[in-house]
């Protein structure tokens, strides 16, 4: 009898372990069912996918075209513009400046660029890194998409946002900025005395090992380069043009996705920072009043489905992006698309992670009172115009409505408890007065926008 039970159980691990394997092959299959979805719908002309997870490699491919018209497939290391992925570059390359003793993140900024117009208020380096300094972003002024064909000085585009009126004092809110980034690759000349591009690719491209890896240019050639494409009236296009001094040290850098692997695995394995820099780049920061927000330096610091995530992505003229480490799994997700359109990578990663992790707790739970209470208007800053917010209720479902664009988009919302609810990777804290709903903080992972309280919905 006790042989049977030994042979028995020994058959039921091996069938466990075969479950678990064919689990596991079947991940690459998943993976290119989810890339190919849009590719395959139009919606996409190409993308590159990378999928670590500790020193295995899932997926490292490319999918669909780097170039329609010659019907040239995309390569395994097809480069691409990575737009906002650039700011985690020259975050640690700010840090690596501080580690030499060159700057502190509590510099002022006026102590590097001595002629910039900071009308009273006190900006530091801390400030510009995470977004906080109020300073007005000038991809949200009135004819920027005009401004970025032009070929101009860095002080003529400085001048376009130097001289408006600041959003919020330094440290109150935040609001995803590119003017910040942009005035922090010109600390990195200023205090290196080296050109932006030259000191990235000296002290972290070559020291993570990443071969594909330029400051981008639309006239030079680089081999295995991918055309970008806007998707205009569902139909793929060719880029817009962008001369590559307007993104400068906020969206100019061009990369593939191994060579994202490598970047992640030396910035998040020690090989670019001090620890101390590194716990600085990945934490949260405060505003002024304690309240803490998802960004760090240069980096996204969203719960993805309940799993701590270390993110970034990035949107520039044909190009979409994004790069997602996971810590507590040691995993690392790349997703690169050559087509600026409704297609998000992060979406695509999400689902990704879903395949490679499998599907999340559930972290919500039903609201026990009253939904009414949260229902209204609430309004406040947002990049380039007010932000207004509608929360709306029906029977025991809440949803949000973010009216700031001129294509409403409505959300179920989930509840965490404390007054919280959320979607996807945005967060609503509802914070209250006397007892009463008076203010939303809105947190993205990539701006807290404090929004105050218009209206009630009258039961």
């Amino acid at each position: 009898m006790k042989r049977y039970c030994f042979v028995l159980g020994t058959a039921f691990c091996l069938l466990f372990a075969c479950i678990q394997a064919f689990g596991q092959e079947n991940i690459p299959a998943k993976i290119d069912a989810i890339v190919g979805a849009p590719i395959n719908a139009g919606r996409v002309a190409g993308a590159s996918v990378a999928v670590v997870k500790g020193n295995e490699t899932l997926v490292m491919k490319g999918y669909g075209f780097a170039d329609l018209e010659l019907d040239v497939p995309t390569p395994p290391r097809a480069t691409y513009e990575i737009g906002s992925i650039t700011k985690q570059f020259t975050a640690a390359a700010i840090l690596l400046l501080a580690e030499e003793g060159k700057l502190s993140l509590a510099d002022e900024m006026t102590k590097f660029l001595p002629g910039y117009p900071t009308q009273g208020n006190h900006v530091t380096i801390r400030h510009l890194l995470n977004h906080t300094s109020g300073i007005k972003g000038y991809t949200e002024l009135p004819g920027f998409r005009e401004f970025q064909m032009l070929k101009k000085p860095r002080e003529e585009l400085v001048k376009l946002f130097s001289g408006r009126p600041f959003d919020f004092n330094p440290g109150d809110e935040q609001i995803y900025n590119n003017s910040a980034f942009f005035l922090l690759g010109l600390i990195i000349e200023r205090v290196s005395g080296k050109p932006y591009a030259e000191f990235i690719q000296e002290h972290l491209f070559d020291r993570a090992g990443m071969g594909d890896s330029y400051y981008c240019t639309e006239r030079a050639i680089h081999k295995n380069h991918a055309h970008g494409y806007d998707m205009e009236r569902n139909v793929l296009v060719l880029k817009a043009y962008v001369d590559h001094m307007w993104p400068y040290a906020a969206g100019s850098l061009c990369s593939s996705a191994p060579d994202l692997v490598a970047w992640s695995k030396a910035l998040h394995g020690g090989k670019v920072l001090k620890p101390e820099s590194y716990r600085e780049m990945t934490s949260a920061a405060r505003l002024n009043d304690g309240t803490t927000i998802r960004y760090g330096m240069g980096l996204s610091l969203p719960e993805t489905d309940g799993r701590r995530t270390i993110s970034h992505g990035g949107t520039i003229n044909g190009f979409r992006s994004v790069l997602e480490y996971y810590p507590d799994d040691d995993l690392v997700i790349v997703v690169l698309l050559n087509t600026a359109g409704p297609v998000a990578p992060r979406d695509l990663a999400r689902q990704i992670a879903e395949a490679v992790l499998g599907k999340a707790p559930d972290r919500s739970h039903p609201f026990d009172g009253d939904l009414t209470q949260f229902a209204g208007d609430f309004t406040g800053k947002g990049r380039g115009l007010p932000t207004t917010v509608h929360i709306a209720v029906s029977g025991n479902q809440i949803t949000f409505i973010n009216t700031e664009t001129q294509r409403a988009s409505a959300e179920t919302l989930e509840y965490f408890g404390n007054d919280t609810f959320g979607f996807k990777d945005t967060v609503l804290i509802f914070k209250r007065e006397n007892g009463n709903i008076s203010r939303l903080d809105l947190d993205t992972g990539y701006g807290h926008n404090i929004l105050s309280r218009q209206s009630t919905i009258q039961k």
